[in-house]
C-alpha cells in the first residue's frame, strides 16, 4: 500500500510535465528571462570595453611620452582588443557541491544517486536531498589569439571529492582530470576543415551531455589522446573524430599468464556525427591482453567492443511548448557494453550486450512553475557471467515553484524498478524490487529563473523506501545495513555552485 501511495506524486508530476501545455504567460516569462540575460551580457561587454578604453588611453600616453614606439603600441592595442572581446586571456570556471546528509537518528547516512543495487550498473536515481559528499572542480583556462587569426585554448582541471564532514581530509582524492590544448581558426585549414579545431592531451570530450537531476551523463567520453572537431563533410553533416586512451590497471591476471603485469590500455576510436538536431556516434574499442584478466566464474574478459548512440537534441519541450529536450538510445557489445562511460569497464565479457534509453526535458507549465521529467533505463545480459541479466529503469521528475526573486520550493519524486540476476558474481544474489524517494527542498539563490541558475543553498527533507528483497542483493552495499533498510526520513543542507 505505501509503495502505491508514494508513486502517486510521481505519476501526477510526470503527467503534468508530459501533457501540460505551456500558456502565453510561460512564454512571456521565458522572453523576459532572455531579455534579462541579453542585458547582463551587454553590461559585461560594456565593462570590458571600459577597461579596454582605459588601457588604450594609457598606451597613448606612453607613446606620447616616448616610452613605447608606434609598433609596440599597435601590438599591445591588438592584445587589448582581443582581451576585451573575450578571445584572449585567463578565465576560471567552477562546479562544486557540498552538503550534510543525516538520518532520523541525527547520524550521517549513505546516499547518492547510485545508492541502489542498480547503481553499480549506472542505475542512478534522483539526486535532490540524496548527496552526502563534497565534490569540487576548478577549471583554469587561458585563451590566445595570434596575428594570423589562429586561436588557442589551454585548459587544466583539478577535482577533488570526499564524504567526510571534517575541514581536513586525510583521504582526499585530488585529481588532474584535464590537461589539453586546442587550436582553432587555423588559416591553413580550408575546405571541410575550414571551421575545424584540433586538440591533444587529457580531457572530457566537448560534446558529452548529461541528465543533471540524476547526476548521470548520457554519454561520457574521456581520457588522453587527440582529435578534431567540426569537420564540415556536407551542408548538413558536421563530424568529429578522436582517439582516446584509458588504463585498466591493478587487476589479477589469469594463472596461465604469470608474466603479465596486471595492466593494459583501453583505446576508443570515435566518429561523432551531427545532422541538424540529430547525432549519430560510433565507437570501436580495444584493450590488448585484457583477456588475461581474472574476472572469476571461468569467464574471459573482452579485448574489443562496439558502441553506438543515436540522439536528438530538441529545441522545444517535446513539441508541446517552450523549453528543450534530449533523447538518446545507446547500444554496446563487448567492451562497448559499458554504454555511458566508454572504455571504463575492463571486466565485461566478449558476449556482453547492453541497450540504454535516456530522455529528459525542461519547461515552464505556469509563469512561476517549471518541471523537468527524466527517464533512464537499461537492459544488459552476459555482462560479467554467462547468463546474467541486469534490467532497471528510473523515472524522475524535478518540480520548482519560484516564490520570490531569491526563494523557490523544489520538489523531486524518483522511482526505480530493478530486476538483477548476477548469477552469483561476487556473492551477489538475484533480486527484483522497487525504490522510491520523495524530496522537499526550500531553496535560496541570488536570482531564481530556470533550472540552470546557480549558485543555490537548499535545505531538504527526503523520504525513501524500497522493497525488503533488495536488502539481500549484496553484503557490501548500503541496503540492508544497520539503520538503512527502507521506509526512512533523511534531512540535510547543501550548496551547489557552477559558473
Amino acid at each position: 500500500m505505501k509503495t502505491a501511495l508514494l508513486r502517486t506524486p510521481l505519476v501526477a508530476a510526470v503527467a503534468v510535465a508530459s501533457f501540460g501545455m505551456v500558456g502565453h504567460a510561460a512564454a512571456d516569462t521565458a522572453a523576459l528571462e532572455q531579455r534579462l540575460l541579453e542585458l547582463e551580457n551587454r553590461i559585461a561587454a560594456a565593462e570590458q570595453r571600459a577597461s579596454a578604453a582605459e588601457q588604450r588611453a594609457e598606451l597613448a600616453e606612453a607613446q606620447a611620452e616616448g616610452r613605447l614606439s608606434a609598433d609596440e603600441v599597435e601590438e599591445r592595442l591588438a592584445k587589448v582588443e582581443r582581451q576585451a572581446s573575450g578571445e584572449e586571456g585567463f578565465s576560471f570556471n567552477v562546479y562544486a557541491r557540498s552538503g550534510l546528509l543525516l538520518g532520523e537518528d541525527r547520524k550521517s547516512i549513505d546516499g547518492g544517486p547510485y545508492v541502489t543495487p542498480a547503481g553499480g550498473l549506472g542505475g542512478a536515481v534522483g539526486r535532490l536531498g540524496n548527496e552526502p559528499d563534497t565534490y569540487a572542480e576548478a577549471i583554469l583556462n587561458y585563451r590566445m589569439q595570434f596575428d594570423n587569426g589562429a586561436k588557442a585554448l589551454y585548459r587544466t582541471m583539478l577535482a577533488s571529492g570526499t564524504e567526510t564532514s571534517n575541514d581536513w581530509d586525510d583521504d582526499s582524492n585530488l585529481n588532474v582530470r584535464q590537461v589539453y590544448a586546442e587550436f582553432s581558426d587555423l588559416p591553413s585549414f580550408t575546405g571541410a576543415f575550414e571551421n575545424a579545431s584540433i586538440w591533444a592531451g587529457k580531457r572530457f570530450d566537448r560534446d558529452n551531455f548529461d541528465i543533471h537531476w540524476l547526476d548521470s551523463d548520457i554519454i561520457f567520453l574521456a581520457g588522453t589522446g587527440a582529435g578534431i572537431y567540426d569537420m564540415q563533410l556536407a551542408d548538413n553533416w558536421r563530424s568529429n573524430f578522436s582517439l582516446y586512451g584509458r588504463s585498466f590497471s591493478d587487476f589479477d591476471v589469469r594463472p596461465e599468464h604469470p608474466g603479465d603485469d596486471g595492466s593494459t590500455d583501453s583505446l576508443i576510436l570515435t566518429s561523432n556525427n551531427y545532422f541538424g538536431n540529430w547525432q549519430w556516434m560510433v565507437n570501436g574499442l580495444s584493450a590488448a591482453d585484457n583477456d588475461t584478466r581474472d574476472i572469476g566464474e571461468g569467464q574471459t574478459a573482452a579485448t574489443s567492443g562496439f558502441h553506438t548512440m543515436v540522439a536528438y537534441h530538441g529545441d522545444s519541450f517535446f513539441g508541446l511548448g517552450e523549453g528543450n529536450f534530449k533523447a538518446a538510445v545507446l547500444h554496446g557489445q563487448g567492451l562497448g557494453a559499458q554504454v555511458k562511460g566508454l572504455g571504463s569497464d575492463g571486466e565485461l565479457t566478449d558476449d556482453a550486450t547492453a541497450t540504454r534509453l535516456a530522455l529528459y526535458g525542461t519547461t515552464y507549465v505556469a509563469p512561476r512553475w517549471r518541471v523537468a521529467p527524466a527517464i533512464l533505463a537499461e537492459t544488459s545480459k552476459d555482462r560479467y557471467v554467462e547468463g546474467d541479466q541486469y534490467d532497471w529503469a528510473t523515472f524522475n521528475v524535478r518540480l520548482a515553484n519560484e516564490l520570490t526573486q531569491n526563494f523557490e520550493m523544489q520538489y523531486e519524486a524518483s522511482y526505480q524498478w530493478m530486476d538483477l540476476d548476477p548469477r552469483g558474481r561476487n556473492g551477489n544474489s538475484a533480486v527484483e524490487g522497487d525504490y522510491t524517494k520523495f524530496t522537499i527542498a526550500p531553496t535560496f539563490k541570488p536570482q531564481v529563473g530556470g533550472f540552470w541558475q546557480r549558485p543555490e543553498i537548499r535545505l531538504f527533507a527526503s523520504w525513501s523506501d524500497w522493497d525488503q528483497e533488495l536488502n539481500g542483493y549484496s553484503g557490501g552495499d548500503a541496503f540492508g545495513s544497520d539503520g538503512f533498510t527502507g521506509g526512512q526520513w533523511s534531512f540535510g543542507v547543501q550548496t551547489e555552485v557552477w559558473f
